[in-house]
């Protein structure tokens, strides 16, 4: 075996990790995989002879690599047309994404994360996730542990401070499968029982026509937006289920074509959010 069989070995053993690290961190599939052909780049071109321990040093590569990336993402975004939401990303095909703590890889916590920074969302995903030791978090950060401790605090103060408790993967799945019955049938009422007072409906389509670019709020004005699609949207789209991000999404499909996703987050039994996706190139993995 060359020296080169060795090194794509060792990466291939920790690459389901070094993923999950990357697309907690910028919330996009597609993006966690460039950056991964970056670090394995960098991993070619290292002095592997000095590396004691190739799992940390490519954790390490990956987490500073993606604090970088997700500052020019947030640029990026800032010209996005309408709201942004995380590329979802198949848990059923890839097993060991979620087979790590779940509680960074939902929708809702990822849009949290959102709103910290970018040494706080490392530190938070590497403890929270993954159960790095703040130590190990401070080498990789380049900090100290105390200063490591404090991000940590303030990355689930954040998170935790605006969550809810999700209802049951069974539950949200029977939800969403509800929502999308009445909101085929426009059945006005029966979408209103289903959300919460605070519902709020997101659409990210990046200026896509006829996809709104303002998140609907309330459940009469969310329940009447897809009363009023249902006469048009809907007639010939064909449903398929699909596991994103841990939890049920509905994919639509029409004549062939690929339309997009929907999926709710809940709690209290009842729908909070439902997120519309549409745009084709962050839907890869589950079109």
């Amino acid at each position: 075996m060359t020296d080169l069989d060795d090194a794509t070995a060792v990466f291939q053993s920790v690459r389901p990790r070094l993923f999950g690290i990357a697309y907690r961190m910028l919330s996009s599939a597609s993006e966690a995989e460039d950056l991964l052909q970056e670090v394995w780049l960098r991993w070619q071109t290292t002095d592997r002879s000095q590396v004691r321990n190739p799992g940390a040093f490519l954790a390490t590569t990956t987490t500073r690599l993606a604090i970088n990336e997700l500052q020019s993402a947030r640029v990026r975004r800032e010209t996005y047309i309408g709201p942004w939401l995380p590329e979802p990303v198949d848990t059923s095909a890839d097993p060991c994404l979620g087979a790590e703590r779940g509680e960074a890889l939902e929708f809702a916590a990822l849009l949290l994360m959102e709103k910290l920074t970018p040494s706080e969302r490392a530190a938070y995903v590497l403890r929270e996730a993954f159960g790095y030791p703040y130590a190990q978090i401070a080498d990789i950060l380049q900090s100290t542990e105390p200063a490591v401790r404090q991000l940590v605090s303030r990355g689930r103060k954040h998170v935790a401070g605006d969550r809810r408790a999700p209802v049951a993967a069974d539950e949200q799945k029977e939800l969403l499968t509800r929502f999308i019955a009445a909101a085929r049938s426009g059945d006005m009422a029966g979408l209103e029982k289903l959300f919460a007072a605070d519902v709020q409906s997101v659409s990210d389509g990046n200026g896509a026509i006829r996809v709104a670019r303002t998140p609907v709020l309330g459940p009469v004005r969310v329940a009447k937006f897809f009363t009023a699609v249902s006469s048009w949207y809907w007639e010939g789209v064909e449903i398929s289920w699909a596991e994103a991000n841990g939890r049920t999404a509905a994919v639509m499909h029409k004549d062939g074509a690929f339309l997009g996703v929907i999926t709710v987050t809940a709690s209290n039994d009842l729908i909070d959010r439902v997120l519309w996706m549409v745009v084709p190139e962050k839907l890869t993995q589950l079109a």
